[in-house]
């Protein structure tokens, strides 16, 4: 955690100063976020009902703008479970419930689970709850063999970014967890049920096929770079981790979550969710003053960047080296094996 001592003390009290000039909402930008994405999501699924009657591979090219606002439409989601787009709770699950049937994904047990993962990110001891499956080299070393191999198929690009993503909002979300509770137990079965009357209307509609045919694609192109964008804000070269006796929150916020910089049209349409390092710091700023924050503040742009050429070498990572305290391929298995 070298380079969060050297930026700043982020015990100091100067860091709640920083982020509580940003820690509101402004109900002008979000309803009008919730405007600019809902509504062109809306037009882009009429056009492709129009678009079947036109040539299908026009409804696969509209619907990958499609996808790109419903990542958008997520990131409301999103900010509506930390409590940070609307200041009254009441509306905030309200917009929260709708635009998580929107993207598959429901609120009451979403929200516990992200609010888990912000409270362990980066912590060794406590891994397990929304986060993507990292093994040490230690406990890889310790499997069976056919365990070592789910967790390399698990961990293999074609399935972590290919297969599960589709998995995890069509099917996974539909399911408790052990940990979840009565209440939220009957909120995931509402949401399920909403869900599913919502499928049953739009098939009554425009029909079953034309349904699938756009829900589909759009829904699978949306998972896949949601499930990217969240991998890459914690698994990439040089990421911080600590046990729990070294865990510091604010210091792992700012190495233990990256700063993934995007071309300008790719922050839009990801709610600008790359200033992750700043979210984990704070989760009660909006998406919408995140850019503003880092501008604003010298020692947010001091953490460097993920690119999107150099968020690629994070495919190779699998495992993380407690001896080398960093995040490495299985190709470093054979420095142990001597």
């Amino acid at each position: 955690m070298e380079q969060a001592k050297k930026t700043a003390n982020t015990n100091s009290p100067s860091w709640i100063e920083i982020v509580s000039r940003y820690n509101f909402s402004d109900p002008v930008r979000s309803w009008w976020q919730i405007i600019n994405s809902v509504v062109p999501y809306l037009l882009l699924w009429a056009a492709m009902i129009w678009s079947l009657k036109v040539s299908y591979f026009l409804t696969l090219f509209l619907s990958v703008f499609a996808a790109g606002f419903l990542v958008r439409i997520f990131i409301i989601f999103h900010d509506c479970g930390h409590g940070s787009f609307f200041r009254s709770k009441l509306l905030s699950r309200i917009v929260g419930i709708i635009t998580g049937i929107m993207t598959f994904t429901p609120y009451h047990k979403w929200t516990h689970e992200h609010k888990e993962h912000h409270a362990t990110v980066g912590n060794l001891d406590k891994r397990g709850v929304g986060d993507v499956k990292t093994l040490t080299i230690e406990e890889f070393l310790k499997l069976s063999p056919w365990k070592r191999f789910v967790y390399r198929f698990y961990r293999h690009p074609l399935f972590l970014f290919g297969l599960a993503p589709f998995l995890v909002f069509v099917f996974v979300n539909r399911l408790p967890k052990k940990f979840t509770s009565s209440k939220e137990h009957i909120y995931l079965h509402l949401t399920n049920l909403a869900l599913v009357v919502t499928i049953i209307l739009m098939m009554w509609l425009i029909g079953w096929k034309a349904y699938l045919l756009i829900q589909l694609p759009v829904l699978y192109i949306a998972s896949v770079h949601g499930v990217w964008l969240f991998y890459v804000q914690h698994q990439y070269e040089n990421v911080v981790w600590a046990r729990a006796d070294e865990w510091n929150y604010k210091d792992i916020a700012l190495e233990g979550s990256s700063y993934f910089k995007l071309p300008k049209v790719l922050q839009w349409f990801t709610g600008n969710i790359g200033f992750h390092h700043i979210h984990h710091l704070s989760p009660k700023i909006p998406n919408y003053k995140l850019p503003e924050c880092y501008n604003e503040n010298i020692v947010f742009q001091e953490v460097k960047p993920v690119t999107f050429f150099s968020s690629l070498r994070s495919l190779k990572l699998r495992l993380w080296d407690e001896e080398r305290k960093k995040l490495v391929g299985f190709k470093a298995l054979r420095y142990y094996s001597r």
